[in-house]
């Protein structure tokens, strides 16, 4: 029977790297474990600092720092003690961690590099998550380039193998797949020559002439891109691109989660394409943004985040929470839009409708699952008191002033030798 990411870490968790290579669905795992919040835990990538284990990590008396996104607490909880319970993680160091803030570039960059017990790197991109404001951040990624994250990939991929010699895997979920792909097209040409495999898990693609600009024909055969059944994201612009398309436990747009993402074994379950109807939506949309100059693709893509802001909402389940009131808000920012333009943000819109209608019953259904337990504990006699986790600590992140929108800086220490 398949299961999830979860599962293949107790069945597989205690095989160490050197019996068992890196997989597929490791590669997952590694990349979801990039969401997690390691400010002041793990070592500054500009500081060229010591590596620490998972295992130390756990034990710091600020680890619910990790878990600070409230949207994948539980899911997240269960990947670090999956990671924690075996050799195949537990020993697994980590460094080079980095988490910038650019609000003038509305952009945000996270990156970590892990060490595995067979001397492998792999270096994680961090994704987007569900607020409004990271969805804008994908269109932009994928309709505008270079977008400062992309040039911030480049030098962190850079960076890091200047220090650490080995071979090393790239990889990220969403936003992180395209910078997975992008700094392994745009990085030092003797780095490539290193790179195992590029990870893009569910990842916007680039425009035609990007592609061949950076040579992808360079790094192709390395790519392992992964597609869930409904993908809206990872279909943007991925037309001659080789992909895979995985199962997922959930429906529409929220198979854009990772762990909803089935595994049989050691492997995903593929299956044979994407949707055809989703197809068809992605198929014009990208046709239609491609027959766009940069400065109207600039203003598709404002109109997309001003019409979604106009309803107050700073992320999906918000936005369709008063559904009346927001689709009053969307209808009236709607009329100051041509009308091509309007047809394609309907379209848009009605599948953001779609994710956050899904999530909204699946927690129904989550908490009439729980209520349900308590009232058979409680005819038993054994009700237990209920009592709220702790809350967790907030997102302290690393914020560097002002960029210069096409030269980023990434500053690492320029002594020598490796982090340890």
């Amino acid at each position: 029977m398949a299961g999830t990411v979860i599962e293949y870490l107790k069945k597989y968790g205690d095989i160490p790297f050197c019996e068992k290579p890196l997989n597929d669905v490791d590669s997952l795992a590694l990349c979801q474990l990039s969401y997690l919040k390691f400010d002041g835990m793990v070592s500054d990538v500009r500081h060229n600092g010591p590596s620490v284990t998972l295992q130390e990590i756990a034990k710091r008396p600020d680890v619910e720092q990790l878990f600070g996104d409230v949207r994948f607490e539980k899911e997240n909880r269960a990947l670090f003690e999956g990671l924690l319970s075996g050799r195949r993680f537990r020993n697994m160091k980590l460094n080079c961690y980095i988490n910038l803030v650019e609000k003038e570039w509305e952009t945000q960059f996270s990156a970590i590099t892990f060490i595995l017990d067979d001397g492998t790197l792999f270096l994680a991109f961090r994704g987007t998550d569900e607020t409004i404001v990271g969805w804008k951040e994908d269109f932009n990624m994928a309709f505008l380039n270079p977008v400062p994250g992309q040039e911030y990939s480049v030098k962190y991929v850079n960076m890091v193998t200047g220090w650490l010699h080995q071979p090393f895997y790239i990889g990220g979920h969403s936003k992180g797949g395209n910078l997975a792909v992008y700094s392994a097209m745009k990085c030092a040409p003797f780095v490539r020559k290193r790179i195992q495999k590029i990870y893009s898990l569910d990842g916007p693609g680039f425009r035609p002439e990007v592609l061949k600009e950076c040579h992808y024909n360079a790094i192709e055969d390395k790519v392992v891109k992964l597609l869930p059944h409904s993908s809206m994201i990872g279909m943007i612009f991925e037309r001659d691109i080789h992909y895979r398309v995985v199962e997922s436990k959930n429906h529409g747009l929220l198979q854009h989660d990772p762990f909803s993402w089935l595994v049989k074994d050691d492997h995903f379950v593929d299956v044979g394409d994407i949707y055809e109807s989703q197809k068809i939506m992605n198929e014009a949309l990208n046709e239609w943004i491609l027959s766009l100059n940069e400065e109207q693709v600039r203003t598709f893509v404002d109109t997309l985040y001003q019409v979604i802001s106009a309803s107050q909402a700073d992320d999906l389940i918000t936005f369709t929470a008063d559904w009346k009131k927001s689709m009053n808000a969307v209808v009236t920012a709607l009329k100051e839009v041509d009308d091509q333009t309007a047809e394609m943000l309907r379209g848009i819109i009605r599948s953001l409708f779609e994710i956050a209608r899904c999530k909204v019953k699946e927690e129904l259904t989550a908490t009439k699952k729980t209520r349900h337990r308590f009232k058979n504990t409680k005819r038993a006699g054994k009700a237990e008191e209920v009592r709220p986790d702790p809350a967790a600590s907030p997102d302290a992140t690393v914020t560097q002033g002002s960029a210069a929108r096409h030269a980023p800086k990434l500053r690492g220490s320029h002594r020598q030798g490796r982090p340890g």
